[in-house]
């Protein structure tokens, strides 16, 4: 017997055991199992939810199971870390990647890029991070390891927790409800992170942090329903439906820091316009320069860096943050800093070609238009973003000579073949 049975569009669970029914329109289901605890996974157009018996769900299990999956995505290659590119066979997804050092020290920027993120063939994890201060190359690759199976386990509760919800409706969820699960999805991991590098033990996070860009594109099922003409054998049956599936895509993008990502879309005329997808969160924008200061801190620029606002601390000259959100830097937490991100989402269209990722590294000399034209003229896709990287780097030596070239990363992600990129891009003058 099954006790404490709770029905969940099509899957039953139990305290004691679980039991999934399968309708028509479900793919496929497995069960997995770790320390103990008993999942079910079940695919439903397009979506995966994850659940578990355990009370513990928040706390350990769910999380176990995600780190089974990325261990798993890491030894099928599925999750790269390094320059290079990620094409699997079979997927719509290209993606390059390239990061420079700077004249610095250590490189302490960061990306990542998960193919089939969450077990789902059409769903991609990306992001850069831009860590700063002492410790902020480790605290730029804690937060890109926490990042993403955090966020999938936090996806995976908020779904489950909409589904159990009596007036859940699978279909509007998907057409009014998608960003705002990823949202509060979203919402919850940078909390849980940042209040986890507070307490880490080997990381000293207190003046030093990081910026956090990450993008989930999600590809899904829309399935309109059409009716069928009779036929002779049908006509003492009831009325029949027929069932085409189309395919609908979106990118959540989720930003906390100064790092930005732009998005080339092709033009009535046929060329490539570059639309920002993020805002630069620089201490000098009046929402952000309102908060600090109500919280006490302080904005201002330097005597020798005309137009570049830092956040200071009341009573100090540190730490001079060129950004007004970051992961970590508890020295200036309470004085206006935070950790918040930004949610925003997208619907990608024909039109969409390609997202660009990038830390300041690059924007501070590279225009939006020039990194389209750049990536789009680039002959050979798993180059582009190392061609991008190189441009912006030698534009620091043009623009701003005397001063340190930043470290420098990039991430381009192509949501189309090749085939389909046959645009223009008109030359910034």
């Amino acid at each position: 017997m099954i006790s404490s049975t709770h029905w969940v569009k099509g899957v039953v669970f139990g305290s004691d055991r679980c039991s999934v029914e399968i309708d028509e329109r479900n793919e496929k289901s497995t069960q997995l199992r770790g320390n103990g605890a008993f999942f079910i996974h079940v695919q439903w157009m397009g979506e995966v939810l994850f659940y578990q018996k355990s009370e513990h769900f928040r706390n350990c299990g769910g999380r176990e199971a995600v780190e089974v999956m990325a261990k798993e995505a890491k030894k099928n290659d599925l999750i790269l870390h390094s320059s290079g590119f990620v094409n699997v066979n079979g997927s719509n997804n290209f993606t390059s990647l390239y990061s420079k050092r700077g004249e610095k020290g250590v490189n302490q920027d960061c990306f990542i890029v998960w193919e089939e993120f969450g077990g789902q063939e059409d769903m991609l994890f990306c992001g850069v991070f831009d860590g700063h201060g002492p410790w902020g190359h480790y605290v730029a690759k804690r937060v890109r390891e926490s990042m993403p199976s955090s966020l999938l386990c936090n996806w995976q509760e908020t779904l489950a927790e909409a589904s159990l919800d009596p007036d859940f409706d699978l279909q509007a969820e998907k057409k009014l409800h998608r960003f705002n699960i990823w949202k509060h999805s979203y919402l919850k991991t940078c909390a849980a992170i940042d209040q986890e590098l507070e307490h880490h033990r080997r990381i000293d996070s207190f003046n030093s942090g990081t910026t956090a860009l990450t993008i989930v594109r999600q590809v899904f099922d829309l399935v309109p329903t059409l009716p069928v003409i009779p036929t002779y054998h049908a006509v003492r049956k009831r009325k029949e439906t027929l069932n085409i599936s189309f395919k609908g895509e979106s990118i959540f993008v989720a930003n906390v820091g100064d790092s930005r990502a732009v998005l080339a879309t092709m033009s009535d005329d046929g060329n490539l316009e570059p639309v920002q997808l993020t805002i630069d969160f620089k201490p000098n924008l009046p929402q952000e320069a309102e908060r600090i200061i109500q919280c006490k801190g302080r904005v201002f620029c330097l005597g020798d860096e005309p137009g570049v606002h830092r956040v200071w601390l009341p009573h100090e000259e540190s730490p001079g943050l060129a950004m007004s959100r970051a992961f970590g830097d508890y020295c200036v937490k309470d004085f206006g800093l935070i950790s918040v991100p930004e949610v925003t989402h997208r619907n990608i269209t024909s039109r969409d070609q390609f997202v660009v990722l990038a830390t300041d590294g690059v924007w501070d000399v590279v225009s939006n238009q020039e990194a389209v034209q750049i990536v789009s003229s680039t002959p050979n896709r798993a180059k582009s973003a190392k061609r991008l990287v190189e441009c912006a780097a030698r534009a620091w030596k043009r623009k701003r000579r005397g001063i340190a070239v930043d470290d420098i990363s990039a991430v381009c992600l192509f949501f189309h073949p090749c085939s389909i990129q046959q645009v223009t891009v008109p030359k910034e003058s």
